[in-house]
């Protein structure tokens, strides 16, 4: 049946129509699209293809074909929507100038915002006038292939040689600590330049997918290490494989150790300690949650279940009032949902999966930003449903009454004005 229809989808003027889509909440694939990233006659007589559309098709159409799949997960029913998409009234600060800005610093000077790009570089913004200047790298096998491009563009099959900088923190002496996703922990100093790598290795082991970084008053560093199998270029199969080889650890500056606080983790992402320190949060983007991870109390040790959103969770970061600023990348997509039979044969498949997926969701995304309270309470949502202005945020830094919002998967910053509301 699967390969009669196929045939009939290949024989059709459907096949060759831009008019064919398959929507899927705020998603907008097309089978016109797919075979532009794909060479369909590759595949076609071992069958794989076949499978492939099946499965697009399957996890594309909206909720009434899915549910009778069997698989359909609604999105969370009480959760307080920003009906009046306050975000659509952000300025577009930078466009064009760079690829995925994931995470954004200002120093204790104020200077800033610093800003690691898919081309490995940091950067610092120096006003309207000068713009963006470079301030720092991590790799130092940077070669041609790391130059920047016009336009923009994500750089994923070189990131393990140019750096991936995610991740950014300043402590009050001035030196940034950068979580790069193939470079490990990070440090550069105030005049900025090359890099220096604090930790590489863990129990033995190299890290493999370094991601957001912070630290307390006592001068530890913590740190999400995502996979201990699978780098940043194939986050895909993270979340097909439901891969919880996640890790959140522990960095002791003054006597060079480490320390695994928590592992078993499904893509732990930002991480961000209370203005107290007794507790910090972490941000698990498979599973759609905000762990709670006590540093001291009775509690100490412990982890629980903080907060569940209506979609993948990417950095956390403490509001200038003391609570907590939750970038949410994405809504919750049926794609990295998939029953585990259809998941393990995607798998098999000889495919960019990474890419792929980049290509079908970055037709349409929403942004969305959440408020949390210390007791887990939402405070505030904003949104931009329909991704007119601002989608798929990675982080939200707050400053001076602006929120500064970056986006790992789009060469933007936007800024909010919250005297907006």
């Amino acid at each position: 049946m699967t390969v009669q229809f196929y045939n009939s989808l290949r024989g059709s003027n459907l096949w060759d129509s831009k008019a064919v889509w398959i929507s899927q909440s705020d998603n907008i694939f097309s089978i016109v699209e797919l075979r532009k990233i794909i060479n369909m006659e590759r595949f076609r007589k071992t069958g794989i293809m076949v499978a492939l559309v099946s499965v697009v098709m399957a996890v594309t159409v909206k909720e009434n074909i899915a549910g009778m799949l069997g698989f359909w997960v609604p999105e969370l029913q009480q959760f307080p929507y920003d009906i009046h998409d306050r975000l659509q009234s952000s300025e577009i600060r930078s466009v064009g100038e760079f690829f995925g800005p994931e995470s954004l610093a200002f120093d204790w000077e104020g200077r800033g915002p610093y800003t690691g790009v898919s081309d490995g570089r940091i950067l610092r913004w120096e006003g309207p006038h000068r713009g963006w200047t470079y301030f720092a790298h991590t790799s130092p096998y940077r070669s041609a292939e790391c130059r920047p491009e016009d336009p923009p563009a994500p750089k994923l099959e070189y990131e393990h040689i140019c750096g991936r900088p995610l991740g950014l923190r300043f402590d009050k002496a001035g030196t940034l600590f950068i979580a790069d996703a193939y470079f490990g922990l990070c440090s550069v100093g105030p005049h900025g330049g090359l890099a220096k790598p604090l930790v590489t290795h863990v129990e033995g082991t190299n890290l493999t997918f370094t991601n957001d970084v912070d630290f307390d008053a006592d001068g530890f560093i913590y740190f999400t290490d995502s996979s201990s199998k699978h780098q940043r270029r194939n986050f895909v199969k993270m979340f097909l494989e439901r891969d919880n080889t996640g890790r959140l650890i522990r960095y002791d500056p003054k006597t060079g150790s480490t320390k695994v606080l928590l592992r078993g983790l499904q893509f732990p992402n930002g991480v961000a300690v209370s203005r107290d320190g007794t507790f910090m949060l972490i941000s698990e983007t498979t599973t759609c949650k905000l762990l709670r991870y006590w540093l001291k109390g009775p509690k100490m040790g412990m982890v629980e279940v903080f907060a569940s959103l209506p979609g993948y969770p990417d950095n956390v970061r403490l509001s200038e009032s003391g609570d907590f600023w939750v970038a949410v990348n994405s809504v919750s997509s049926l794609f990295l949902k998939l029953p585990v039979n259809i998941r393990r044969l995607v798998l098999r498949l000889p495919l960019p999966l990474t890419k792929i997926y980049s290509k079908l969701s970055a037709r349409r995304g929403r942004g969305m930003v959440v408020r949390y309270g210390i007791d887990g309470q939402v405070l505030e949502v904003l949104e931009d449903r329909s991704g007119r202005v601002v989608r798929f945020v990675s982080e939200v830094e707050e400053k001076d009454g602006f929120l500064w919002l970056g986006s790992v998967l789009l060469p933007q910053i936007a800024v909010y004005n919250q005297s907006n509301q």
